[in-house]
Protein backbone atom coordinates (compact mmCIF):
# COMPACT_ATOMS: atom_id res chain seq x y z
CA UNK A 1 0.00 0.00 0.00
CA UNK A 2 1.49 3.46 -0.97
CA UNK A 3 2.12 6.25 1.80
CA UNK A 4 0.28 8.26 2.15
CA UNK A 5 0.83 11.97 1.49
CA UNK A 6 -0.69 15.52 3.19
CA UNK A 7 -0.23 16.85 -0.01
CA UNK A 8 0.57 15.92 -3.04
CA UNK A 9 1.44 18.23 -6.29
CA UNK A 10 0.91 16.55 -9.73
CA UNK A 11 2.58 18.01 -12.75
CA UNK A 12 1.74 16.64 -16.11
CA UNK A 13 4.60 17.20 -18.12
CA UNK A 14 5.66 17.03 -21.99
CA UNK A 15 8.45 18.72 -23.07
CA UNK A 16 9.16 21.77 -20.68
CA UNK A 17 12.49 22.07 -19.90
CA UNK A 18 12.62 25.69 -19.88
CA UNK A 19 9.98 25.85 -17.06
CA UNK A 20 9.99 22.63 -15.10
CA UNK A 21 12.90 23.77 -12.78
CA UNK A 22 11.02 26.81 -11.70
CA UNK A 23 7.87 25.28 -11.21
CA UNK A 24 9.26 22.64 -8.90
CA UNK A 25 11.05 24.85 -6.70
CA UNK A 26 8.29 27.44 -6.48
CA UNK A 27 5.72 25.00 -5.44
CA UNK A 28 8.35 23.47 -3.02
CA UNK A 29 8.78 27.08 -1.29
CA UNK A 30 4.96 27.15 -1.59
CA UNK A 31 4.28 23.58 0.04
CA UNK A 32 7.01 22.36 1.78
CA UNK A 33 5.24 19.71 3.49
CA UNK A 34 4.09 19.00 -0.14
CA UNK A 35 5.80 15.88 -2.38
CA UNK A 36 6.21 16.93 -5.88
CA UNK A 37 5.20 14.61 -8.20
CA UNK A 38 6.44 15.37 -12.39
CA UNK A 39 4.99 12.19 -14.39
CA UNK A 40 7.46 12.89 -17.64
CA UNK A 41 4.94 11.99 -20.63
CA UNK A 42 7.89 10.97 -23.18
CA UNK A 43 9.81 14.22 -22.90
CA UNK A 44 13.13 14.42 -24.79
CA UNK A 45 14.29 17.93 -23.74
CA UNK A 46 15.44 15.95 -20.51
CA UNK A 47 12.47 17.47 -18.38
CA UNK A 48 12.46 14.51 -16.46
CA UNK A 49 16.05 14.92 -15.28
CA UNK A 50 15.91 18.65 -14.50
CA UNK A 51 12.65 18.35 -12.07
CA UNK A 52 14.73 15.20 -10.34
CA UNK A 53 17.61 17.42 -10.21
CA UNK A 54 15.58 20.47 -8.76
CA UNK A 55 13.83 17.84 -6.10
CA UNK A 56 10.92 16.21 -7.36
CA UNK A 57 9.59 12.77 -7.49
CA UNK A 58 10.02 11.61 -11.19
CA UNK A 59 7.63 9.31 -12.68
CA UNK A 60 6.75 8.36 -16.42
CA UNK A 61 3.40 7.36 -18.22
CA UNK A 62 4.35 6.16 -21.77
CA UNK A 63 1.23 6.60 -23.28
CA UNK A 64 0.53 9.99 -25.02
CA UNK A 65 -1.41 12.46 -23.76
CA UNK A 66 -2.87 14.28 -20.94
CA UNK A 67 -6.04 11.98 -20.00
CA UNK A 68 -3.31 9.38 -19.49
CA UNK A 69 -1.48 10.79 -17.14
CA UNK A 70 -3.75 12.04 -15.07
CA UNK A 71 -4.87 7.93 -14.93
CA UNK A 72 -1.77 6.70 -13.71
CA UNK A 73 -1.03 9.88 -11.31
CA UNK A 74 -4.58 9.21 -9.65
CA UNK A 75 -3.49 5.23 -9.38
CA UNK A 76 -0.43 5.58 -8.11
CA UNK A 77 -0.64 8.23 -5.77
CA UNK A 78 -2.52 8.36 -2.33
CA UNK A 79 -2.52 11.59 -0.57
CA UNK A 80 -5.07 13.77 1.43
CA UNK A 81 -4.98 16.56 -0.65
CA UNK A 82 -4.24 16.95 -4.34
CA UNK A 83 -2.78 19.87 -6.18
CA UNK A 84 -2.35 19.62 -10.03
CA UNK A 85 -0.81 22.21 -11.85
CA UNK A 86 0.88 22.38 -15.86
CA UNK A 87 4.71 22.58 -16.08
CA UNK A 88 4.72 25.67 -17.93
CA UNK A 89 5.09 27.95 -15.12
CA UNK A 90 1.43 29.86 -16.13
CA UNK A 91 0.14 29.32 -12.46
CA UNK A 92 0.81 31.04 -9.42
CA UNK A 93 1.93 28.77 -6.27
CA UNK A 94 1.49 31.19 -3.58
CA UNK A 95 -2.46 30.44 -4.03
CA UNK A 96 -1.86 26.82 -3.22
CA UNK A 97 -2.34 27.37 0.48
CA UNK A 98 -5.89 28.69 -0.42
CA UNK A 99 -6.54 26.03 -2.72
CA UNK A 100 -5.45 23.43 -0.46
CA UNK A 101 -7.06 24.92 2.75
CA UNK A 102 -10.74 24.14 0.63
CA UNK A 103 -10.10 20.95 0.58
CA UNK A 104 -8.36 19.86 4.08
CA UNK A 105 -10.40 22.22 6.14
CA UNK A 106 -13.64 23.03 4.01
CA UNK A 107 -14.80 19.64 2.56
CA UNK A 108 -14.04 20.57 -1.43
CA UNK A 109 -13.84 17.86 -3.36
CA UNK A 110 -12.68 19.50 -6.18
CA UNK A 111 -11.40 23.69 -6.58
CA UNK A 112 -11.24 25.13 -9.94
CA UNK A 113 -8.30 27.61 -10.05
CA UNK A 114 -10.12 30.09 -11.97
CA UNK A 115 -8.19 32.00 -14.83
CA UNK A 116 -11.00 33.84 -16.64
CA UNK A 117 -11.97 35.81 -13.69
CA UNK A 118 -8.24 37.60 -13.65
CA UNK A 119 -5.49 38.28 -16.19
CA UNK A 120 -6.32 35.02 -19.20
CA UNK A 121 -7.85 37.17 -21.69
CA UNK A 122 -5.25 39.99 -21.16
CA UNK A 123 -2.19 37.21 -20.84
CA UNK A 124 -3.50 34.67 -23.41
CA UNK A 125 -1.96 35.67 -26.87
CA UNK A 126 -4.09 33.08 -28.50
CA UNK A 127 -7.62 35.10 -29.28
CA UNK A 128 -9.21 31.80 -30.18
CA UNK A 129 -8.19 30.16 -27.35
CA UNK A 130 -10.35 32.91 -25.17
CA UNK A 131 -13.37 32.47 -27.54
CA UNK A 132 -12.90 28.55 -26.91
CA UNK A 133 -12.84 28.88 -22.90
CA UNK A 134 -15.67 30.81 -22.75
CA UNK A 135 -18.03 29.30 -24.79
CA UNK A 136 -16.80 25.82 -23.37
CA UNK A 137 -17.52 27.69 -20.04
CA UNK A 138 -21.18 28.69 -21.32
CA UNK A 139 -21.68 24.98 -23.09
CA UNK A 140 -21.36 23.17 -19.58
CA UNK A 141 -23.23 25.51 -17.31
CA UNK A 142 -25.96 25.90 -19.86
CA UNK A 143 -26.05 22.01 -20.03
CA UNK A 144 -25.33 20.79 -16.86
CA UNK A 145 -27.01 23.61 -14.45
CA UNK A 146 -23.42 24.41 -13.02
CA UNK A 147 -21.60 27.67 -11.95
CA UNK A 148 -18.40 26.82 -12.70
CA UNK A 149 -16.21 29.93 -13.56
CA UNK A 150 -13.02 27.74 -15.60
CA UNK A 151 -13.94 24.41 -17.40
CA UNK A 152 -10.50 24.20 -19.28
CA UNK A 153 -8.04 25.34 -16.46
CA UNK A 154 -5.21 22.88 -15.44
CA UNK A 155 -5.05 24.21 -11.98
CA UNK A 156 -7.04 22.42 -9.76
CA UNK A 157 -7.07 20.64 -5.91
CA UNK A 158 -8.75 17.09 -5.63
CA UNK A 159 -9.81 15.65 -2.25
CA UNK A 160 -8.65 11.28 -2.13
CA UNK A 161 -12.68 10.65 -2.49
CA UNK A 162 -12.99 12.42 -5.90
CA UNK A 163 -9.42 11.22 -7.20
CA UNK A 164 -10.10 7.46 -6.33
CA UNK A 165 -13.76 7.62 -7.81
CA UNK A 166 -13.13 9.38 -11.00
CA UNK A 167 -13.34 7.24 -14.28
CA UNK A 168 -10.86 8.84 -16.61
CA UNK A 169 -11.74 7.87 -20.04
CA UNK A 170 -10.10 11.01 -21.71
CA UNK A 171 -6.52 9.94 -23.61
CA UNK A 172 -5.98 14.26 -23.97
CA UNK A 173 -7.02 17.55 -23.16
CA UNK A 174 -10.59 16.52 -23.02
CA UNK A 175 -9.30 15.67 -19.16
CA UNK A 176 -10.44 18.72 -18.04
CA UNK A 177 -13.73 18.67 -19.46
CA UNK A 178 -14.30 15.89 -18.21
CA UNK A 179 -13.49 15.89 -14.69
CA UNK A 180 -15.94 19.25 -14.34
CA UNK A 181 -18.58 17.01 -15.77
CA UNK A 182 -18.39 14.44 -13.51
CA UNK A 183 -17.82 16.71 -9.94
CA UNK A 184 -21.04 18.62 -11.16
CA UNK A 185 -23.40 15.16 -12.47
CA UNK A 186 -22.21 13.76 -9.19
CA UNK A 187 -23.51 16.36 -6.60
CA UNK A 188 -19.23 16.78 -5.91
CA UNK A 189 -18.57 20.11 -3.43
CA UNK A 190 -16.89 22.51 -6.36
CA UNK A 191 -15.00 25.89 -5.13
CA UNK A 192 -14.21 28.71 -7.29
CA UNK A 193 -10.64 30.09 -6.38
CA UNK A 194 -9.43 32.97 -8.55
CA UNK A 195 -6.29 32.35 -10.01
CA UNK A 196 -3.51 35.38 -11.87
CA UNK A 197 -2.96 33.71 -15.30
CA UNK A 198 0.38 34.61 -16.95
CA UNK A 199 1.47 34.16 -20.54
CA UNK A 200 4.53 30.99 -21.35
CA UNK A 201 7.32 32.81 -20.58
CA UNK A 202 9.83 32.73 -24.20
CA UNK A 203 11.01 29.79 -25.43
CA UNK A 204 7.60 27.42 -23.68
CA UNK A 205 5.10 26.16 -26.53
CA UNK A 206 1.55 25.43 -25.78
CA UNK A 207 1.12 21.35 -26.78
CA UNK A 208 -2.62 22.39 -27.48
CA UNK A 209 -3.70 22.74 -30.79
CA UNK A 210 -6.60 25.15 -30.91
CA UNK A 211 -8.86 23.46 -33.27
CA UNK A 212 -8.34 20.12 -33.09
CA UNK A 213 -8.21 20.33 -29.34
CA UNK A 214 -10.90 22.27 -29.51
CA UNK A 215 -13.11 20.19 -31.95
CA UNK A 216 -12.23 16.70 -29.22
CA UNK A 217 -13.16 19.24 -25.71
CA UNK A 218 -16.82 20.12 -28.15
CA UNK A 219 -17.35 16.77 -28.60
CA UNK A 220 -16.38 15.18 -25.30
CA UNK A 221 -19.19 17.33 -24.52
CA UNK A 222 -21.63 16.45 -26.51
CA UNK A 223 -20.86 13.03 -25.69
CA UNK A 224 -21.20 13.13 -22.17
CA UNK A 225 -24.58 15.25 -21.97
CA UNK A 226 -25.82 11.95 -23.79
CA UNK A 227 -24.50 9.75 -21.04
CA UNK A 228 -25.16 12.35 -17.83
CA UNK A 229 -28.14 13.45 -19.28
CA UNK A 230 -29.78 11.03 -21.31
CA UNK A 231 -33.69 11.91 -21.15
CA UNK A 232 -32.78 15.33 -22.25
CA UNK A 233 -30.57 14.36 -24.93
CA UNK A 234 -33.06 11.85 -26.29
CA UNK A 235 -35.71 14.14 -25.39
CA UNK A 236 -34.78 16.92 -27.47
CA UNK A 237 -33.76 15.10 -30.56
CA UNK A 238 -37.40 13.34 -30.44
CA UNK A 239 -38.96 16.88 -30.45
CA UNK A 240 -36.52 18.00 -33.52
CA UNK A 241 -37.47 14.50 -35.21
CA UNK A 242 -41.34 14.66 -34.39
CA UNK A 243 -41.11 18.34 -35.13
CA UNK A 244 -39.59 17.73 -38.74
CA UNK A 245 -41.71 14.83 -39.50
CA UNK A 246 -45.27 17.31 -38.59
CA UNK A 247 -43.78 20.05 -41.12
CA UNK A 248 -43.68 17.57 -44.04
CA UNK A 249 -46.98 15.86 -43.06
CA UNK A 250 -49.22 19.10 -42.65
CA UNK A 251 -49.09 19.86 -46.54
CA UNK A 252 -49.74 15.93 -47.38
CA UNK A 253 -52.75 16.27 -44.85
CA UNK A 254 -54.38 19.39 -45.49
CA UNK A 255 -54.41 17.72 -49.20
CA UNK A 256 -56.00 14.40 -47.92
CA UNK A 257 -58.93 17.31 -46.13
CA UNK A 258 -59.65 19.38 -49.64
CA UNK A 259 -59.29 15.84 -52.24
CA UNK A 260 -59.54 13.12 -50.08
CA UNK A 261 -56.82 12.02 -51.78
CA UNK A 262 -53.17 10.66 -51.09
CA UNK A 263 -50.92 11.29 -54.04
CA UNK A 264 -47.68 11.87 -52.41
CA UNK A 265 -47.13 8.76 -50.35
CA UNK A 266 -43.84 8.64 -50.18
CA UNK A 267 -43.80 11.85 -48.03
CA UNK A 268 -46.55 10.10 -45.82
CA UNK A 269 -44.28 7.08 -45.16
CA UNK A 270 -40.96 9.30 -44.85
CA UNK A 271 -43.13 10.81 -42.26
CA UNK A 272 -44.48 7.92 -39.95
CA UNK A 273 -40.95 6.77 -39.89
CA UNK A 274 -39.43 9.86 -38.88
CA UNK A 275 -42.40 10.02 -35.86
CA UNK A 276 -41.54 5.96 -34.96
CA UNK A 277 -37.84 7.18 -34.77
CA UNK A 278 -38.81 10.07 -32.23
CA UNK A 279 -40.92 7.85 -30.18
CA UNK A 280 -37.90 5.58 -30.13
CA UNK A 281 -35.17 7.94 -29.13
CA UNK A 282 -38.22 9.10 -26.48
CA UNK A 283 -38.26 5.71 -25.10
CA UNK A 284 -34.47 5.13 -25.07
CA UNK A 285 -33.88 8.05 -23.16
CA UNK A 286 -36.33 7.28 -20.11
CA UNK A 287 -34.52 4.15 -20.11
CA UNK A 288 -31.19 5.16 -20.43
CA UNK A 289 -32.45 7.80 -17.50
CA UNK A 290 -33.20 4.76 -15.59
CA UNK A 291 -29.92 3.54 -15.80
CA UNK A 292 -28.09 6.48 -15.15
CA UNK A 293 -29.78 6.43 -11.82
CA UNK A 294 -28.68 3.05 -11.33
CA UNK A 295 -25.24 4.13 -12.25
CA UNK A 296 -25.32 7.25 -9.29
CA UNK A 297 -26.78 5.01 -6.52
CA UNK A 298 -23.75 2.21 -7.54
CA UNK A 299 -21.40 5.37 -7.42
CA UNK A 300 -22.79 6.27 -4.05
CA UNK A 301 -21.73 2.86 -2.94
CA UNK A 302 -18.28 3.20 -4.62
CA UNK A 303 -17.90 6.90 -2.84
CA UNK A 304 -18.58 5.44 0.71
CA UNK A 305 -16.09 2.47 0.19
CA UNK A 306 -13.53 5.64 -0.92
CA UNK A 307 -13.89 7.17 1.77
CA UNK A 308 -13.49 3.72 4.36
CA UNK A 309 -10.18 3.35 2.26
CA UNK A 310 -9.23 7.26 3.17
CA UNK A 311 -10.25 6.67 7.07
CA UNK A 312 -7.93 3.43 7.21
CA UNK A 313 -5.11 5.19 5.43
CA UNK A 314 -5.39 7.92 7.41
CA UNK A 315 -5.54 5.75 10.93
CA UNK A 316 -2.36 4.22 9.40
CA UNK A 317 -0.81 7.62 8.98
CA UNK A 318 -1.67 8.98 12.27
CA UNK A 319 -0.17 5.99 13.74
CA UNK A 320 2.63 5.88 11.74
CA UNK A 321 3.65 9.24 13.23
CA UNK A 322 2.74 8.52 16.76
CA UNK A 323 5.21 6.10 16.43
CA UNK A 324 7.80 7.85 15.31
CA UNK A 325 7.46 10.16 17.76
CA UNK A 326 8.19 7.93 20.43
CA UNK A 327 11.35 8.34 22.68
Amino acid sequence: MNQLDKIAVLIPCYNESCTIEKVVSDWKSALPEAVIYVYDNNSTDGTGRLARQAGAVVRCEPLQGKGNVVRRMFREIDAMCYIMIDGDDTYPAHVARTMADQVLLHGADMVVGDRLSSTYFSQNKRPFHNFGNSLVRFFINSLFKTRIHDIMTGYRAFSYEFVKTFPVLSRGFEIETEMTIHAADKNMVIKNVIVEYRDRPLGSVSKLNTFSDGFKVLSTILRLYRDYRPLSFFGLLSLFLMLLSGLFFLPVLAEYIQTGLVPRFPTLIVCGFGATTALLSLFSGVILQTLVRKNRQDFEFHLMQAHWQYEHLLTNHLNGNAECDLP
